[in-house]
């Protein structure tokens, strides 16, 4: 099922897309859940499905505002240089393990709202990734049991200020720029794909296909990223990884093809749909 965040007539809501309407789940819910995190968190999935399962009223996706996925998550985990044609391109080996940085929850945007370019910088550019969100609390898990700790899937951009990623080792100060981190449209649930799927990632920018890759072409595959992390923290229901994106990055391309005002940006993970962003020139 996909699940997704968004405002109606200025209130925040989540709700399943069913037939191409999106259903009010909060609503069909009767108020029990304040957000789609909330529903995560108490295990809730397959009531949610339940309860909008015989719904037949519902918004058209024009009349909504997209959110982020999870607006709130409690912790994102972003991890870099995890694709082979990634690393080729920047001249780096594979790590010696999961490469991980902090994105804070305030820089996420969701589908359809404007990534914004800040004055300070002309190097903005995009990554397409996959982006796993956790379904429940769990330290030390095994890759093996990896599966059972995921809620589902999405499209991500990480969004860099190529600039300030370089400033020190630590990219942090590049990766979480207001309006830089578009999440969605929607989440697909693993009861929908099952286990490890082969995702195929794109990207386009203005219709132009800049990157491709599978899930299965990463270093560190989810598994191992589930595992790595949950040895040096709890992960939590909510809690989002972003996977790594593959080689065709704009820095790199021959010339650079860097974010600029009035450009479109577009994530698509098969299965799952199209995340979409117009850019726009923030002014000084």
């Amino acid at each position: 099922m996909k699940l997704l965040s968004f405002k109606h007539g200025g209130e925040a809501s989540f709700g399943a897309l069913v037939d191409g309407k999106v259903i009010d789940a909060k609503a069909a819910l009767g108020g029990k859940y304040a957000d789609l995190l909330a529903v995560i968190d108490a295990d809730a999935l397959g009531e949610l499905e339940a309860a909008v399962s015989d719904k037949t009223e519902g918004y058209s996706l024009d009349e909504i505002e997209f959110l982020p996925v999870i607006p709130n998550p409690p912790k994102i985990f972003c991890i870099g240089l995890n694709y082979p044609s990634h690393a080729d391109e920047t001249g780096s080996q594979k790590p010696a393990y999961p490469m991980i940085f902090a994105r804070y929850a305030n820089s996420q945007i969701g589908h359809g709202a404007s990534m914004i370019a800040p004055p300070e910088s002309d190097s903005f550019d995009y990554e397409g990734e996959i982006a796993v969100i956790i379904g429940k609390r769990g330290r030390r898990i095994s890759q093996e049991d990896s599966w059972d700790y995921v809620a589902g899937y999405a499209p991500y951009n990480d969004g860099t200020i190529r600039e300030w990623q370089r400033h020190t080792s630590q990219w942090v100060p590049g990766k979480n720029w207001a309006a830089s981190g578009p999440f969605g449209p929607w989440m697909m649930t693993a009861s929908e794909l099952g286990k490890n799927p082969n995702l195929t990632l794109i990207t386009r920018v203005n219709g132009k296909e800049v990157q491709r890759a599978q899930a299965h072409d990463m270093f560190y595959s989810i598994p191992e990223l589930i595992e790595y992390i949950s040895v040096f923290t709890e992960l939590e229901p909510g809690d989002v990884i972003v996977s790594g994106t593959p080689g065709g990055v704009g820095f790199k391309q021959s010339p650079p093809l860097l974010l600029r005002d009035g450009d479109t940006v577009e994530i698509e993970v098969s299965e799952i749909g199209i995340l979409s962003n117009p850019v726009v020139a923030e002014k000084a």
